[in-house]
């Protein structure tokens, strides 16, 4: 492999070898089917087509509080789409969303189905569907400005750090503290927002905690890329008190879980179609038998 120190850019770029990396498969410079694979439908209003990321795990929390504040018409059937096998390639899914990335959801409540693609649209969808957790005058363009901060910075966090910290075929130091400066930039930036504020839009829980927790947990956590000593997470007091509080939240809890695939087994609940199946489905139970 061509080291980071000799490589010149060819006058024009092809993609005529492996990239290389644990996700290697998950991207390419096309879009579009790569097979014909039809996606399962189920019984409730709300369909998710996710799997446990970050981004996966916004919908499937906003989902659990909706229930949890008792509407009724949030019911939703959750299908696992492996990312890592290709899945979001089928026509199925690439159907529903074009981009080919999850989350994706359909709302089949009405008369003809709504197909809801990027996770911070469907927490948008959700909330102003269901009047909840989004506020209205000021509060509003406070809550969505945080929002789009949150989804616009994802991608320096996932594609950028966690990309080249945990995943990259090579250690490169420049692209290393390239983007461990936007982690931290990010982190400080929350850190002093919650300062003065209980969560991120002000004094309420709104969708933009539910899109920005998995993010920033991950992180000061070490969920997510085993980088919370590296990014010095302790140092963010704010940020931590803020996790730890939503961390407690028992939607957030049972949001983790679905269509997750990694971690305990106990916590891992593929699919989700009812509310017990927290409790019968998680793959520790269905390995059992019990």
């Amino acid at each position: 492999m061509t080291s980071s120190f000799d490589y010149t850019p060819p006058k024009v770029w092809s993609w005529d070898k492996p990239n290389g990396g644990r996700f290697a498969n998950i991207n390419r410079p096309i879009a579009g089917p790569t097979h014909d694979k039809e996606l399962p439908v189920g019984r409730h209003p709300l369909q998710l087509y996710s799997q446990g990321t970050p981004n996966g795990v916004k919908v499937a929390v906003m989902l659990e509080e909706l229930l949890a504040l008792g509407h009724r018409d949030a019911e939703y059937d959750a299908w696992l789409i492996r990312i890592d096998r290709g899945d979001q390639f089928g026509s199925g899914f690439a159907a529903l969303n074009p981009n080919s990335k999850i989350p994706a959801l359909v709302d089949q409540s009405g008369s003809m189905p709504i197909r809801v693609f990027e996770s911070g649209a469907i927490l948008i969808y959700l909330a102003e569907k269901f009047d909840a957790f989004l506020p209205t005058g000021l509060g509003r363009a406070e809550c969505l400005s945080w929002l789009f901060w949150q989804t616009g910075s994802a991608p320096y966090l996932g594609g950028g750090f966690g990309h080249f910290y945990a995943y990259a075929p090579t250690k490169i130091e420049y692209a290393i503290n390239r983007f461990a400066i936007e982690a931290k930039r990010q982190l400080d930036v929350l850190d002093r927002r919650l300062e003065t504020n209980e969560f991120v839009a002000g004094r309420d829980y709104t969708i933009v905690d539910i899109a920005a927790w998995p993010w920033y947990a991950g992180l000061t956590r070490g969920w997510l890329y085993g980088a919370a000593e590296f990014l010095q997470a302790q140092e963010y007091k704010n940020v931590a008190r803020w996790v730890d509080a939503i961390a407690e939240r028992p939607a957030v809890r049972r949001g983790r879980m679905v269509n997750r695939v990694n971690g305990e087994s106990s916590s891992q609940l593929h699919e989700r179609h009812d509310a017990n199946d927290f409790e019968t489905k998680t793959q520790d139970k269905l390995t059992t038998g019990r």
